[in-house]
């Protein structure tokens, strides 16, 4: 069988979108544990939905707040929280527990394990607008560096980690 032009067009053309395609990206859930504080550690991003392993030390917390663009998903994936809803509702997660968030629902929580608090967060946009928005209850911005929600310097536990 001849090709034809048609078919080296094609075939080029299949070449010049492979080479564009978009690549899968891989991640391995590795954290420091924590004695005191928080930390976030990036997995994966896309243009519209992103990954991030986060550490609690024991009692750790943080404010009320709604990301009002931002569809999102806590997984405990050892420890346990307590989650807040906008009235001083409550609900317990542990191990293998999460809670879905929708754009614009208030929480907070708070680690309640004595080990170290570990999460998976997943979130994506919802709607157009910037998905990296944090509101107070007031509506205002609420940076998640600032001592309104309740950030407190990092102590590393040297020499363990969450894998």
């Amino acid at each position: 069988m001849q090709a034809t032009d048609q078919d080296d067009k094609q075939h080029a053309a299949g070449a010049a979108d492979k080479a564009t395609a978009k690549k899968p990206s891989f991640f391995k859930m590795r954290a420091q544990m924590l004695d005191e504080g928080r930390s976030n550690t990036a997995l994966a991003r896309t243009d519209n939905l992103w990954a991030i392993l986060k550490v609690y030390a024991s009692g750790g917390e943080n404010g009320l707040h709604t990301h009002p663009n931002e569809d999102h998903t806590f997984i405990v994936l050892q420890g346990s929280a307590r989650y807040y809803d906008a009235d001083g509702g409550h609900t317990d997660v542990g191990r293998h527990e999460g809670i879905m968030l929708p754009a614009g629902a208030y929480y907070w929580f708070e680690a309640t394990s004595k080990e170290p608090l570990v999460l998976v967060r997943i979130g994506c946009r919802a709607g157009r607008e910037d998905a990296s928005g944090r509101l107070n209850i007031r509506g205002e911005p609420m940076p998640g560096d600032s001592k309104e929600n309740k950030r407190v310097p990092v102590v590393v536990r040297e020499g363990e980690f969450f894998e």
